[in-house]
Order: structure tokens, then sequence, then C-alpha cells
């Protein structure tokens, strides 16, 4: 599963070139932010999961 400040990789890449994101808010609506432009994007929650391909990296725990 996925939560708060993870990175994801989506099944499609973002036209910048890279396919990482970190997931910046969370809730009926999910907001991402591309890893290499800054670009933001928000998505409901079940295109989201239709589109995430698999978590690359894991938010550290407090």
């Amino acid at each position: 599963m996925y939560s708060l400040n993870d990175v994801v990789e989506m099944k499609k890449a973002h036209p910048c070139g890279a396919n990482s994101w970190k997931i910046i808010r969370m809730g009926a609506d999910i907001k991402i932010e591309c890893q290499n432009c800054g670009h933001i994007v928000m998505l409901a929650r079940r295109e989201f999961e239709k589109k995430m391909k698999k978590v690359v990296q894991k938010a550290p725990q407090d």
C-alpha cells in the first residue's frame, strides 16, 4: 500500500521523462509531485490506484 510522502512509479512516464512521483496530499483526491520537474498533478483516488505501478520508496517513519 502507499502513504503520504511515498515515492511511487506510475504506468506512464511524465512528458519530462521522469517516472517517479512523490505523494504530497492524500484524501478523496491524491496530489503527486514529479521528482524531476516539480509539476504537481491531482488525481481522484480511484484513478490514482489504477495508474500507479508500484511504490519505489517508502516514507521514513517517525
